[in-house]
């Protein structure tokens, strides 16, 4: 059997995050769904993206029995057992939301999309779906929680970080190459893992649920409210709270970030700060790139959503709700809008950010990180930029 990862009909609900990447690739909690399912299941997986983002993702050899998942959804137990066991003539939802099916045909995205079923059986499971870009931190609790039991971090962990810091707690997990000295640990509310060759400096406070990502740092006396996740290769400072970081990003100064998503490849200057919350305390509502108009989020907190390659200067002051695209680069004393399109060069006015100068910025980010930016990612950031203009 061969596990197909197919992104869902609601992906645009998820743009500005998936402009780069399939949602399969979108890390909830401390691993990215694809590798959540590979553990769940025992086998690779292949992944079913948008045409222009095919040429990131093995498509080939995809033959005999195939069972397809929704790439939005996270696996469990159940849900896992649900889908092994499923015949080829029925179809799992949760609600109307199609979560999988199994198939002897080598389906497109769109004959996927297209397809009806006779029989739709309704999981039992508690099923955790990325809808919205904000799931990601509302979930990510519950998925830490659940990556360090799944993928067996708190047995491998060797707890050597108890007597050089303040724990609380009985949930700090580590790996062996973890570094930390002079800090406060709060494992109360919920588990704290450090991970491969990272680093915690002094003075830093962290309350979980909390996972640091490998390669990553957390600098001096910064404090981290969970539930947070920090991916890999990334550096983090100041004050953060129930935020997102998908990896090879840094928010490496004072300044607040709460209830927030970045991409990968950005960065916040100095002094950057997200408002999560409206003074007037109502519901947050954020541009959608589905409707292309302003949305209720049905949320009381929520700070900014970045894609990637996109970056701050000093002194940034970004609206509650902020959605900003790809490659955008933001400046300046006034609040910028709420809404910053892809390849935006300026504050609370702006020009387009010109695609030779993009790929400039992200060709020296990368390499700060020995990563070289690809012919594809090249194709990628200029498919975005003329998808952008029109």
């Amino acid at each position: 059997m061969q596990i197909v990862l197919f992104d869902p009909k609601f992906r645009d609900s998820l743009l500005p995050l998936t402009f780069t990447k399939s949602v399969a690739k979108l890390r909830v909690g401390g691993f990215c769904i694809d590798q959540k399912w590979e553990k769940a299941l025992g086998l690779l997986v292949k992944i079913l993206t948008q045409d222009y983002l095919q040429c990131l993702y093995d498509s080939k050899n995809i033959e005999g029995n195939i069972l397809y998942i929704n790439a939005a959804v996270c696996p469990n137990e159940i849900l896992a057992e649900e889908l092994n066991s499923i015949s080829f003539t029925k179809a799992i939802f949760s609600n109307d939301i199609l979560i999988g099916f199994k198939s002897s045909e080598n389906l497109s995205l769109e004959q996927i999309h297209n397809l009806t079923f006779d029989i739709k059986v309704q999981t039992k499971s508690d099923v955790s779906i990325i809808q919205n870009p904000w799931d990601l931190f509302k979930l990510a609790g519950k998925e830490i929680a659940e990556d360090i039991s799944r993928f067996d971090l708190d047995k491998q962990s060797e707890n050597n970080l108890t007597k050089q810091n303040i724990v609380f707690g009985n949930q700090l997990f580590s790996h062996p190459s973890a570094k930390a000295k002079g800090c406060i640990f709060n494992t109360e509310s919920g588990p704290i893992y450090l991970g491969e060759d990272t680093e915690v400096m002094e003075g830093s406070i962290i309350r979980g649920p909390f996972f640091l990502g490998e390669h990553s740092a957390v600098k001096l006396g910064a404090k981290i409210y969970g539930p947070t996740v920090i991916g890999p290769h990334c550096k983090v400072g100041g004050e953060i709270s129930n935020s997102v970081l998908q990896g090879y990003s840094n928010k490496g100064h004072d300044g607040f970030m709460g209830n927030s998503v970045l991409g990968e490849w950005c960065n916040l200057g100095a002094d950057t700060n997200t408002s999560n919350l409206k003074n007037n305390y109502s519901k947050v509502s954020v541009y959608s790139y589905a409707t292309k108009s302003m949305e209720n989020t049905g949320e009381q907190f929520c700070g900014v959503i970045m894609g990637d390659h996109s970056k701050t200067g000093i002194n940034t002051m970004l609206n509650t709700g902020s959605v900003v695209g790809v490659s955008s680069n933001i400046f300046g004393g006034d609040f910028p809008p709420k809404f910053i399109p892809s390849f935006y060069w300026g504050g609370k006015t702006g020009e387009t950010f010109k695609l030779e100068k993009a790929f400039e910025v992200a060709e020296k980010m990368m390499a700060r990180r020995n990563v070289s930016l690809t012919e594809n990612d090249r194709q990628i950031l200029s498919h975005i930029f003329h998808l952008e203009q029109q």
